[in-house]
């Protein structure tokens, strides 16, 4: 039996669509170095500006869907893009960040000091349940199923934009991408009011933007 060509085959299935990932703007909390979590925390007035001068690029985008966290700080982030836009958010509580039990309130330096040990099992990327709170898997499980069926909405070239928190953010990255959750932490933090960005490509979700705060670029080489 001959093989047929591979090139004679169909090209996969590609819509070409994109997801932004954008992170919330400053709160006091971010300023203090609190742990939030889902705790209900406003934007600083500095965090508003950042908002408004973010969606001023992302509504360059020409996004198709917002999608956000229901709590304060991401929905007054959103508005700002909505306000440019003309979309209507679609608020989901699946897209709040890590509820982390006792260390939410708590500065860096407190929760290495009565926690250290489960900290430090943390950063080695061990499964824990930070102050008796989610696991960082569980925190994909309810986060990326909310962005998928927002995606199927699209259609073929569409923008979705993602307004959430730094942790869900990274854990979803971590489960669209198909890399391990041991491999999560590589990815990087996000400042207030930066984003990332994936695309699709022939073989799934690709990542193209990363901690981003000015409109990606064209990939001009060989791995474009």
């Amino acid at each position: 039996m001959t093989q047929a060509d591979p090139r004679s085959r169909p090209d996969p299935v590609r819509r070409d669509r994109r997801i932004v990932l954008w992170r919330h703007g400053q709160t006091a909390w971010n300023l203090e170095r609190r742990f939030q979590g889902s705790t209900d925390i406003e934007l600083t007035e500095a965090g508003r500006d950042q908002a408004r001068r973010a969606a001023r690029l992302l509504a360059a985008l020409r996004p198709d869907a917002i999608l956000a966290s229901d709590l304060r700080r991401t929905a007054e982030t959103a508005a700002e893009l909505a306000a440019l836009t003309g979309l209507e958010v679609t608020h989901d509580e699946a897209l709040r960040e890590t509820y982390a039990g006792l260390w939410q309130g708590l500065t860096h330096e407190e929760i290495v000091e009565r926690y250290g040990d489960e900290y430090a099992a943390w950063k080695r990327g061990e499964p824990v349940r930070r102050g008796g709170g989610e696991l960082e898997t569980e925190v994909a499980e309810r986060a990326a199923p909310v962005v998928e069926r927002n995606l199927e909405k699209l259609s073929p070239g569409g923008t979705l934009v993602v307004v959430s928190h730094g942790g869900t953010i990274r854990t979803t990255i971590g489960r669209l991408l198909g890399l391990e959750p041991r491999t999560w932490e590589a990815l990087g933090g996000l400042s207030n009011c930066c984003w990332s960005v994936l695309g699709e490509g022939a073989r799934g979700w690709r990542l193209l933007e990363h901690n981003a705060g000015t409109l990606p670029q064209p990939v001009l080489g060989d791995d474009d």
